[in-house]
């Protein structure tokens, strides 16, 4: 059963952040609202507890952070905000927990946002992030890891890292993840009164702004369209109240057809991106990312333990 606390979080979106949704001239208005208050920067705290180093790739910042010097183990941490709001204390509260829980570095790039730039912008800077973490890491020891529009940036860039030949990420952990922005599935509309959170109307002119003119059915746009079968081993966050969560099924099964171990946590009564909200069924999300994150890592250092632990899983399943 839902917490009490969710059912009020609940409560809250619907009548604050749902509006954002609601219209593509309500979206609009929260974006020029954002822009006139946001700030891409991490709170003070994290300074205190962890170590933070700040560059820039083609203009834009990229945050560095680790419990230690020099982890071995690395994630690319691509934020939500529906590719029009910037990243959040939300998001920066969570990659902090992640950090000091697994004792892997995160790299966060603050890329590009709609409208005042498109899909080609965002993924040239978070791509040139990739590329150089690729030079100081093996590509094995790194995560891809995303909320909303930025689990579907961490499943676009693997197809995209696929296409230009690159190595490919060791693995994905995805939360509420956009896969396919069509928005057409008949269990997505469905489900568009139930969420409190997400709507079509306000979520298909986010998608215009950042699309760059290319159809939603595109691979670059849904990958949910493209070749699933370079994925790695993913772990997928999900809802019965998310708006995305048919979309997100349906990618889970071609994915395990096309080969790719997926593992679904399927949140019942749970809204969008909710493992990064402070509540009781987010404690747990976050308790399965650092054993799923810890297990990979232990797979990566000794592959007999690796097959040793999947025949555990799969007795299990």
């Amino acid at each position: 059963m839902p917490s009490l606390t969710s059912h009020v979080v609940a409560f809250v979106l619907r009548h604050s952040r749902k509006k954002a949704f609601a219209s593509p001239e309500n979206m609009r208005r929260w974006i020029a609202h954002a822009r006139r208050k946001q700030s891409h920067a991490p709170p003070a705290w994290m300074a205190q507890r962890l170590t933070m180093r700040k560059t820039r790739i083609d203009g834009f910042p990229v945050y560095e952070i680790a419990p230690c010097a020099n982890p071995r183990k690395r994630i690319l941490y691509m934020h939500g905000g529906a590719y029009v709001f910037e990243i959040t204390s939300y998001h920066w509260a969570l990659i902090a927990e992640i950090a000091e829980r697994t004792g892997f570095g995160v790299t966060v790039p603050i890329y590009p946002i709609a409208p005042e730039h498109d899909f080609h912008a965002m993924f040239g800077m978070v791509g040139a992030v990739y590329r150089r973490m690729l030079g100081e890491s093996e590509a094995a020891d790194i995560v891809f890891m995303g909320d909303s529009a930025g689990g579907n940036m961490a499943v676009v860039l693997t197809m995209m890292a696929a296409e230009e030949g690159l190595p490919l990420p060791g693995s994905h952990v995805l939360i509420s993840p956009g896969l396919d922005m069509s928005l057409t599935n008949p269990a997505v509309v469905e489900m568009a009164p139930r969420d409190p959170w997400l709507d079509i109307p306000g979520g298909l002119e986010a998608i215009r702004l950042y699309g760059a003119g290319m159809e939603r059915s595109d691979w670059h746009i849904s990958p949910l369209y493209g070749d699933l079968s370079v994925l790695p081993r993913t772990l997928l966050f999900t809802g019965s109240r998310d708006l995305l969560s048919p979309d997100n099924l349906v990618f889970a099964d071609k994915a395990r057809a096309a080969g790719v171990e997926v593992e679904i946590v399927y949140g019942e009564g749970m809204f969008h991106v909710w493992p990064l909200i402070r509540m009781p069924e987010a404690r747990l999300a976050r308790d399965r990312m650092v054993a799923f994150l810890t297990e990979d890592a232990a797979e990566t250092a000794d592959p007999e333990a690796a097959e040793r632990q999947k025949t555990r899983r799969d007795a299990a399943e």
